[in-house]
């Protein structure tokens, strides 16, 4: 798993966490078959999956 969010991942929790967002409760970097998804809410059956500015960097 990865240890260091990127920004719209942290912008994004703080708006998910403790319920915020319709009383849905979210977990992040969750296991789910052979992947690690970046927030799920299993009762909503909800996957969200943030890119964010790593994406932009040129690669070598």
């Amino acid at each position: 798993m990865r240890t260091d969010a990127t920004d719209a991942e942290r912008l994004l929790w703080r708006e998910l966490r403790a319920g915020r967002l319709f009383g849905s409760k979210f977990k992040r970097q969750q296991p789910l078959g052979n992947y690690i998804v970046d927030f799920v809410c299993f009762e909503s059956k909800l996957v969200v999956e943030v890119d964010g500015g790593q994406h932009d960097e040129q690669r070598g």
